[in-house]
């Protein structure tokens, strides 16, 4: 049984099963931990939780034999967005900007099945599952990382460990990195809803003095749902009953997709901001939410921790295809050079953009509005806003340009 490898991944989630896959067949020894039992999960879910995948996570999943045709996405074709309160909106239409559709809609549990399905056709991988990561020691060639594997216990040794093991990473923890954290006092309630209107296309994006309120097209006349409320008043809210719930949505969001109906089960998440003091280490690099966890808002979490898998890959196969060593302290500061615009750009967005919009400063407002209208109508900086929503910001990794 093999107790060293080139590549150890910690955390089986979406981030780091997709870096798994965009390292397979690149003469790499790699394994990866997941902490639960790998587990396809067939049984649609009333109130699931929706990713909006943005273009360049689309091209790279589609790219890596990912997504097929057993794993539907709604395509993003049209975006609105606006804030209560204020004159102006933005529209933006793919077709209208010359661009494909801006990315498109899949529920996690699809997007997890087909994970599931491209890591059972990888040739060399190593799974280890369910195998938890409990005790880390970094040495100058390799770390050693002590997995509990049911009661017994398991060492392995690699060469580049990475922490893709999420906001609260052991990984992170175990190597003492700090991280910087914000409440934003805000819980979200991730649902589903039928809507009276076809959405065709179109997700909303709309800010209230409460938060925001995203809608997500699904199928049909079938809408993923995030509303976000103060967290003082997320008991309130999670108790009501449906036509309660339903009063609330509308009062923040309206009406431009007609009536809503049949709200699936739901429960308030916190809000918070993470960010890791650094994203690596000796032998050690963090992906994910690991590294950054930021804000739902515009849905840039998984597509911002994918564009880390992604780059990473790049440059473990870079390096591989010379000898190289893939936890060389150059291969892991290229990757932080890489993705700091990306990186900065991203969390700076979300978070600057919830501030933004929850700001009730009536001169602010005003010139929210003026900047809103003035937006919408210029076409060169819509098409611009555009493209960095759709993950051309920074660096961009090969896997996801333009096909």
């Amino acid at each position: 049984m093999r107790e060293t490898f080139d590549v150890l991944v910690v955390g089986g989630g979406l981030v780091g099963a997709s870096l798994a896959i965009a390292l397979d067949g690149a003469g790499l020894a790699v394994a990866l931990a997941e902490s639960a039992a790998p587990r396809a999960d067939l049984q649609p879910s009333y109130d699931e939780r929706n990713l909006a995948l943005a273009r360049v996570s689309l091209n790279a999943l589609e790219a890596l034999g990912v997504l097929d045709a057993s794993a539907p996405a709604t395509p993003i074709r049209r975006i609105h967005v606006s804030r209560r309160g204020d004159f102006g909106a933005v529209r933006l239409d793919a077709a209208e900007l010359g661009l494909p559709p801006f990315g498109a809609v899949l529920p996690a549990r699809e997007l997890g099945n087909a994970l599931l399905r491209r890591l059972d056709g990888c040739a060399s991988l190593v799974r280890l599952a369910p195998a938890q990561a409990v005790g880390v020691e970094a040495g100058d060639e390799f770390v050693t990382v002590e997995l509990r594997v049911g009661d017994a216990t398991r060492r392995v040794r690699t060469r580049l460990l990475v922490g893709a093991d999420g906001t609260e990473s052991f990984v992170r923890n175990a190597f003492g990195i700090g991280a910087e954290r914000h409440d934003y006092a805000q819980s979200a309630f991730v649902t589903t809803v039928t809507t009276e209107r076809p959405l065709d296309g179109t997700a909303y994006e709309r800010f209230t003095d409460s938060g925001p309120v995203a809608l997500l097209p699904l199928g049909e006349r079938r809408a993923g749902l995030v509303l976000s409320v103060p967290s003082a008043e997320a008991a309130r809210v999670a108790a009501l009953d449906d036509a309660a719930f339903l009063d609330v949505v509308h009062e923040r969001f309206g009406w431009r997709a007609g009536r809503f109906s049949r709200p699936g089960k739901r429960k308030p998440y916190p809000l918070a901001r993470l960010l890791a003091s650094r994203t690596t280490a000796s032998r050690l690099v963090l992906v994910g939410n690991a590294a950054q966890t930021v804000h739902p808002l515009g849905a840039q979490g998984f597509n911002l921790g994918l564009r880390d898998a992604l780059t990473l890959s790049e440059l473990l196969r870079a390096a591989q295809a010379t000898a190289g060593d893939p936890g060389a302290a150059e291969l892991l500061a290229r990757h932080v050079e890489r993705r700091a615009g990306d990186r900065a750009a991203t969390t700076s967005f979300s978070d600057d953009l919830v501030r933004l919009m929850g700001n009730e400063f009536a001169p602010l407002r005003l010139l929210r509005s003026i900047g809103f209208h003035a937006l919408d109508r210029i076409g060169p900086l819509k098409r611009r806003f555009a493209l960095r929503g759709m993950g051309y910001r920074g660096d961009v990794p090969a896997l996801g340009l333009l096909r």
